[in-house]
């Protein structure tokens, strides 16, 4: 029951993240990462053991790593490979900055992958 309530939490913040960076809304970066707070956070606090604090500034990092994201489907593989491992170290430098240990980078690390396999399940497709 945990489980299918968090995989739900998770579809519902992460489906409207995508709605709205796809431009079908119109959540400021703000409100977005307000509803990130609420919907996001207390799972992660749970998952993560992370301070509040600490989650806050993770969250910040995820919504900024989201940005940097948009307009990437129109980049060719070779191109998109390449600014997703510039996102991804930037994320992790900005994950030290916090600070956030190793092992909590992994922690936090796993609880995203986690929330994308819950993702594709329920949007039926599996995944890898």
């Amino acid at each position: 029951m945990k489980k299918l309530l968090f995989a739900l939490t998770i579809m519902f913040g992460f489906g409207l993240s995508s709605s709205f960076a796809q431009g079908g809304g119109q959540m400021d970066p703000a409100q977005m990462l307000e509803m990130m707070k609420q919907r996001v956070k207390p799972i992660m606090m749970e998952k993560t053991k992370l301070t509040d604090a600490q989650c806050d500034k993770v969250l910040e990092i995820q919504l900024w790593s989201q940005s940097q994201r948009r307009g990437m489907r129109d980049l060719s593989p070779e191109e998109r490979a390449t600014k997703t491992k510039e996102i991804q170290t930037e994320v992790e430098k900005k994950y030290k900055a916090i600070p956030l240990t190793d092992a909590e980078i992994k922690t936090v690390n796993e609880f995203y992958e986690e929330m994308r396999k819950a993702q594709q399940q329920m949007r039926g497709g599996g995944g890898k």
